[in-house]
């Protein structure tokens, strides 16, 4: 039984996993049809282990890092090591399995094939390096690093992206000047003050409020997190949870009827509140930076197609463990 399209196209996509028990009772039944499904979906895990290990020995970002970042890293890692084993002769690795599982025989010492992984390890780390860095400090970066924590309460909220990146924006001059306490940040993005209801960390700044359209200046408490992530997941979960704002919720592409919104609620007191967010989410720093984002993405996309050549030149003609680990897995039968 030969693995069939459905199948294939289930565990060509990471979140599927009801494939894998349709390739290998297709494994077991007719092995010899099987074999090239089965060594793509091994060369793809391989590859998720080296970007793993990769990500794992490099520092993070910082200020930024969140778990919510780091599972949309991973998301990422492990959809390209997908793509990237499905796409051409992907790495290489696959086609050495299917030739040693056909009856190829090894000529190369174990000394050798560790010099050979070694220089693949090499190359896929320098590929790695040019991926990591998207975008430069500045506007871009910020979008770069805050996009996943933006899409999730954008999403929560029914609102454009844009909408929620421009706001963070807006209350932080795009990252520049959060509430800082202590000589630490406070990570509050959205400026959201520590009312009596709020038990968790905060700090006493200095803040500039407006009363009858005038600027004064006031000390106030706002909220602090450990994290960036945490102020998206409160701000959603405020904005989301509390009636005042139910006016800002489910404008999609409508960001001025968003920030209309939360200024209906009583979000801001600057009576220019609304224009400027919506100034800034229409703007060409906005749209210029989410799509400087989208060119990374691209980029890490060709980048690592050029890892995948570099890495099927180095790593050779035999993976030895690889084999023995997919004939345990898919139970095939010991080439003659």
């Amino acid at each position: 039984m030969a693995v069939n399209d459905a199948t294939l196209q289930s565990v060509n996509t990471w979140t599927e996993l009801s494939g894998f028990n349709g390739m290998r009772a297709a494994a077991q039944s007719d092995a010899k049809s099987a074999l090239p499904a089965v060594a793509k979906q091994f060369e793809s895990i391989f590859t998720q282990m080296m970007l793993k290990s990769m990500r794992d020995a490099s520092p993070g970002d910082g200020l930024t890092d969140s778990q919510a970042g780091d599972t949309w890293r991973d998301m990422f890692d492990q959809q390209l090591s997908v793509n990237l084993s499905q796409h051409g002769n992907g790495l290489g690795i696959a086609q050495m399995l299917i030739k040693q599982l056909g009856g190829g025989k090894s000529a190369t010492s174990a000394d050798a094939m560790q010099t050979k992984l070694d220089s693949a390890a090499s190359a896929v780390t320098s590929a790695a390096q040019k991926v990591e860095p998207f975008l430069p400090q500045g506007a871009a970066d910020f979008v770069a690093k805050l996009l996943p924590h933006a899409q999730e309460a954008a999403r929560k909220l029914g609102v454009s992206v844009r909408a929620v990146l421009a706001q963070a924006a807006l209350e932080t001059q795009w990252g520049q000047h959060m509430p800082h306490g202590k000589g630490q940040s406070s990570n509050n993005l959205f400026g959201i003050k520590a009312g009596g209801s709020w038990d968790g960390k905060k700090v006493n700044v200095s803040t500039l409020e407006y009363e009858d359209g005038v600027a004064v200046r006031k000390q106030a408490q706002f909220r602090a997190y450990d994290s960036a992530g945490e102020s998206f997941d409160d701000y959603a979960r405020m904005i989301s949870d509390n009636p005042r704002y139910a006016a800002a919720k489910g404008h999609g592409d409508d960001v001025m009827g968003f920030a209309r919104g939360l200024v209906a609620g009583g979000y801001a007191t600057d009576p220019s509140y609304a224009h400027k967010l919506a100034a800034i989410a229409n703007g060409p720093v906005m749209r210029q930076a989410l799509a400087k984002v989208q060119q990374a993405m691209q980029s890490a996309s060709a980048t690592a197609d050029k890892a995948a050549g570099a890495v099927a030149d180095a790593v050779g003609q035999e993976i030895d463990q690889a084999l023995d680990v997919l004939k345990n897995v898919v139970n095939l039968p010991t080439p003659l």
